[in-house]
C-alpha cells in the first residue's frame, strides 16, 4: 500500500519533482555554508489525522501476566500533534575540495560507486590543508549493522603543510556531490564514514617510548621548551596522582613533543581551503 501511494503521487507529482531535484542540485553547487547537525524544533508542529485502535490490557498466554493488546473492534479518529520541523545546531564551510590518502580505499570505494568526481594527485606535492584532530567521540557499546558507531565527535582544526602522494585522490567541491561530499567527510556529522567507523585505524596508538630511553630526550626538551616545562609543574601542582607517577609525566612530555605518533587521532581527510 505504501509503494502503491510513492508510485501514485510520484505520476501525479513527477515534473514538479524533477524541477525541485533540479534546483535544489543547482543551490548546492553555490551554497557555501552547509549544515551538518540539526535538533527538533519543538515550537512549531503541525496536527494530522491519526487512525487507530484503542488498547487495553489482557492475560499473556505465555508469562500469565497482562500484555498490551489493540481491540480491532474500537477503531477511532483524532487529531495528534506532528512535529516535523528542525533547526540546525551546526554549519561547516565548504572548501575548494578535500584530499585522501589512496590508502583509505573502503571510502574511496563508496565515493566512487556514487559517482564522486575526484581526480588522482599526478605527483608528489605539498599543499597547505586544513586539518582535523580528534579530541573526543564515543562509540556505542553494541554494534549496529555491521559497523559500531562513533558519537560525539569533537574536532580541533589547524592549518598545516602536508605531503601527499602521487596518486592520493583530489576531490573538488564543484559538483553535483557537493551535499553528499559534506555529509560522509565532515567527521561530526550523523552520518560520515568516520561516524560509521571507516577510519578507527587512526584511534588506536601504535607507538610509544621506553622509560629508561626517553628520560634524556624528556629532559632536553624541557631545557629548550620552558613553555611545556611550566605546564607539567602547572600539572604537577593541582594532580596529586600524576605527580606521584614518573610513567605519566613522561607521557605527558611525549604527547606534547614532535616525538609523539603524529597519525594518532589525525583524521586523515584533508580539507583545501584557499
Amino acid at each position: 500500500d505504501l509503494m502503491e501511494s510513492f508510485i501514485e503521487f510520484t505520476a501525479k507529482n513527477g515534473k514538479e519533482i524533477t524541477r525541485l531535484r533540479v534546483a535544489a542540485v543547482k543551490e548546492q553547487l553555490t551554497r557555501s555554508l552547509f549544515p551538518i547537525a540539526w535538533k527538533l524544533d519543538r515550537s512549531q508542529r503541525t496536527d494530522i489525522t491519526f487512525m487507530g485502535y484503542e488498547s487495553g490490557y489482557k492475560t499473556s498466554e505465555v508469562s500469565g501476566l497482562p500484555r498490551l493488546y489493540y481491540d480491532r473492534s474500537k477503531p477511532f479518529e483524532r487529531k495528534i500533534p506532528f512535529y516535523n520541523y528542525y533547526t540546525d545546531t551546526l554549519s561547516v564551510q565548504k572548501p575548494l575540495a578535500y584530499i585522501i590518502p589512496q590508502g583509505w580505499w573502503k571510502v574511496i570505494e563508496r565515493l566512487q560507486a556514487n559517482s564522486v568526481l575526484m581526480r588522482r594527485l599526478t605527483r608528489d606535492s605539498t599543499i597547505e590543508v586544513e586539518a582535523y584532530k580528534i579530541t573526543s567521540y564515543q562509540s556505542i557499546p553494541q554494534p549496529f549493522e555491521g559497523h559500531h558507531i562513533n558519537r560525539e565527535v569533537q574536532v580541533a582544526k589547524s592549518i598545516r603543510k602536508v605531503t601527499f602522494r602521487k596518486g592520493d585522490y583530489y576531490i573538488p567541491l564543484n559538483q553535483r556531490a557537493n551535499r553528499f561530499l559534506m555529509e560522509v567527510l565532515e567527521p561530526n556529522t550523523e552520518d560520515s564514514y568516520f561516524t560509521w567507523n571507516f577510519f578507527d585505524p587512526i584511534l588506536g596508538q601504535k607507538e610509544g617510548f621506553s622509560d629508561y630511553v626517553f628520560e634524556e630526550t624528556a629532559a632536553e626538551y624541557l631545557k629548550k621548551n620552558p613553555e611545556l616545562k611550566t605546564r607539567l609543574e602547572d600539572r604537577r601542582a593541582i594532580d596529586s596522582s600524576f605527580a606521584k607517577s614518573a610513567r605519566a609525566q613522561l607521557g605527558f612530555v611525549y604527547k606534547n613533543s614532535p616525538y609523539f605518533e603524529p597519525d594518532y587521532m589525525q583524521y586523515p581527510v584533508f580539507r583545501v581551503v584557499r
